[in-house]
């Protein structure tokens, strides 16, 4: 449990690490767009990992705009554009999520995409979040 937002398990699946296989909670729904490791400057950060922290710092700048934080996320979705670049960068990845989203794990997607409509994006993330009435 997480707030209000409830982690799904399924009695005998095994628990996962890093992500909820799902998520249930009731209240208003904010849906946040893809987001990029870019700054307000529409300026990238450098490397993978730079780039998927700022990404969910943007996410949570949309989402305070509605009055919510990284507690209400309900699913994230990935979209990189290298599979194995993502699976190298777990070491630093955990760490930067967590400083970021803290200890607060929704129901996550992971996609490979060909390429992403910025040039030099290596992620981008969307979100849908769920608010307290």
């Amino acid at each position: 449990m997480s707030g209000f937002l409830t982690a799904l398990q399924p009695p005998g699946w095994p628990k996962p690490r890093g992500y909820s296989n799902g998520m249930m909670g009731r209240g208003r729904i904010v849906l946040v767009g893809g987001q990029i490791g870019w700054d307000e400057s529409e300026r990238l950060a450098e490397g993978f990992v730079a780039q998927a922290a700022q990404a969910l710092r943007n996410i949570l700048a949309v989402l305070a705009e509605a009055g919510g934080g990284p507690e209400h996320v309900g699913r994230l979705t990935w979209y990189v554009i290298d599979m194995e670049e993502y699976r190298s960068s777990l070491a630093d990845l955990g760490p930067a999520y967590r400083g970021v989203m803290g200890r607060h794990f929704p129901a996550m997607a992971l996609v490979q995409v060909v390429s992403l409509a910025e040039p030099g994006a290596r992620v981008e993330i969307e979100a849908t979040a769920i608010l307290p009435d």
